[in-house]
């Protein structure tokens, strides 16, 4: 019912914020501004997903996130951005200044703030699915990409609609130009803009429980960086002009992009050194097989290992791998959390579920785990019986 409340009013926000945005493209400005911006779309959200892969988040926290940036993020920085700038016009008498102002001042704390409501919810309420820096950093990119596939639909309509006044076609027009710089140039310009606020939500999340001082900076601090970033950019453009755009693009946007790249592969590959970490102790136990921990850290493994019970017991058993890959990772990283401190007063209960859950799929996943261990190589890690802590009712 909560969720059917709250992606009703992100459609509302939608019809509102595609009412707006056509009343200033008009409408051929609008159907080409949306073809335009939608090319960037798919290619980021697969790029982000990828990332996902070790632990996937559920698919409605994915598309709450793209939806929160389009319709609500977005109709929220339009309607506040705006005012603010027509206040500053108005207090100084300097349409110019209070333009210069909107674009380095306002926009950023509107606009990452607005973006930032989604992945407060998410951390509040749907905190057992928000584990680390890679959920964090993924959020953060399916919002971003939802705000940017609306704000370029914006950009890209108003900049036909003015070609179609003055008649500017070709590349000299100011589509093409507006194109190059926001779809070919700069597609990564948000997302790379809210992983920051993004990153600070993970790293809170990972944080021991106990620590509620961390769990609010951190936060704050990803989304004061993801600011003075977003302030940065819009003030390249705006103060520094042409070679100013170009200079801090180069000499930091880019560089920043790298290492943020790196980050999250990295993040990514230690998800998966979590698993191989944490998972032979509940082979130790009996839960698991011997070589199933080695199997489930190695992505070229887990896809190995669906296909063949895809091939060998048909589709129904392809989907039943999937689901006890995705409950033992998840069991890798509640044990990983628990060792840190972080996992909450409901451990236990947790980890049974986890256990029951793979139990119940074990004697389809484990010949198929057990298939591509032994294809790829895979020694079996197992670690002494201590290591496990919990009890197991379905042992014989």
């Amino acid at each position: 019912m909560r969720m059917a409340a709250v992606f009703t009013l992100l459609a509302l926000c939608g019809l509102v914020i595609l009412v707006l945005v056509r009343e200033q493209t008009g409408s051929t400005g609008f159907l080409v501004g949306l073809g335009l911006a939608t090319l960037p779309v798919p290619l980021l959200l697969a790029a982000f997903r990828w990332l996902d892969r070790v632990d996937p988040l559920p698919w409605r926290n994915l598309v709450f996130s793209f939806a929160w940036g389009a319709c609500a993020a977005a109709l929220i920085s339009l309607l506040a951005n705006t005012l603010a700038t027509r206040w500053i016009a108005t207090a100084t008498a300097d349409p110019a200044s209070a333009d210069t102002l909107g674009a380095t001042v306002v926009a950023p704390v509107v606009e990452e703030s607005a973006k930032g409501v989604a992945l407060l919810l998410l951390f509040l309420l749907r905190g057992r699915e928000f584990s680390g820096v890679v959920d964090g950093i993924v959020l953060a990119g399916f919002t971003a990409t939802g705000f940017a596939f609306t704000e370029n639909i914006l950009y890209l309509g108003n900049a036909f609609d003015e070609d179609m006044a003055f008649g500017f076609a070709g590349l000299g027009s100011v589509t093409a130009a507006t194109f190059f710089v926001r779809i070919v140039m700069s597609p990564f310009a948000h997302p790379l803009f809210t992983v920051l606020c993004g990153l600070g939500f993970g790293l809170a999340a990972a944080a021991p429980c106990g620590r509620r001082v961390r769990r609010v900076l951190l936060p704050l601090l990803g989304l004061l960086a993801a600011m003075g970033m977003h302030a940065l950019w819009n003030g390249s453009a705006s103060l520094l002009g042409p070679w100013g755009f170009f200079g801090v693009y180069g000499a930091f946007m880019v560089p920043a992009f790298a290492l943020l790249t790196w980050l999250t592969v990295w993040s990514r590959q230690r998800e998966l050194r979590t698993i191989a970490a944490r998972l032979p102790s509940y082979a130790a136990a009996g839960w698991l097989t011997a070589t199933e921990p080695s199997a489930l850290s190695s992505m070229r493994a887990r896809a190995m290992a669906r296909d063949f019970a895809r091939r060998t017991y048909g589709p129904a058993a392809g989907r039943t791998v999937a689901e006890y890959e995705a409950f033992a990772t998840s069991l890798a990283f509640l044990r990983n959390r628990a060792h840190r401190g972080a996992a909450g007063p409901d451990f236990a209960e947790r980890e049974r579920e986890l256990l029951h859950h793979l139990w119940l799929r074990r004697e389809v996943a484990a010949p198929s785990l057990a298939y591509a261990a032994r294809a790829t190589g895979r020694a079996p890690q197992v670690l002494p019986h201590r290591d496990y802590d919990g009890f197991n009712p379905y042992r014989t």
